[in-house]
């Protein structure tokens, strides 16, 4: 089957990583209902065995080719600056302590948003010159700034929230 475009993609990738998806009804939902590759249920839409066959099958590059060491190389570079995310998106949620964040102590939750910040400059060029390389890897810097944006403007949310494209399922879905 043909690779599809990228907002297809983009909606599959994002329902085999989250499992089920709370989405009105477009012209791409549609598609993929009537492929067989999600199946609606009363919470959004889930994916199906023959969408988790096919998404794999459009995710995988070239075997040997230039994308796939372009994307393989970025990888190895993103693979470090992961376990940094995890560590301040867990910091974000847990204080030291374990005791739960409830975000009224604003030096400690902006110590966390200047590592996340640090972070996020660290990881553009490897997102940037991925995206360069693979189109469907393009959307993914203007995203993750998009996500960053009312973190700093102290939405809460906007940093770990799997309801919405915050910046920890933006960045898993780079993953």
């Amino acid at each position: 089957m043909a690779v599809p475009d990228d907002a297809t993609f983009r909606l599959l990738h994002e329902v085999r990583l989250r499992g089920v998806v709370e989405i009105q009804e477009t012209e791409v939902v549609v598609s993929l209902v009537d492929r067989g590759f999600v199946a609606r249920s009363v919470r959004g839409i889930r994916i199906t065995a023959e969408g988790r066959e096919m998404h794999t099958s459009w995710a995988r590059l070239p075997t040997g080719g230039e994308d796939e060491q372009v994307a393989r190389r970025a990888y190895e570079r993103f693979l470090p600056l992961n376990r940094e995310l995890l560590r301040i998106c867990s910091d974000w949620q847990v204080r030291p302590g374990a005791v739960t964040n409830d975000h009224a102590d604003l030096h400690y939750d902006w110590s966390v948003i200047d590592r996340l910040r640090t972070l996020d400059e660290r990881i553009a060029p490897v997102v940037s010159r991925l995206g360069r390389s693979i189109a469907r890897f393009a959307a993914y810097r203007p995203r993750l700034r998009a996500a960053l944006a009312p973190v700093e403007e102290g939405e809460h949310d906007w940093l770990t929230s799997p309801r919405f494209d915050s910046y920890h399922p933006v960045w898993m879905q780079l993953h």
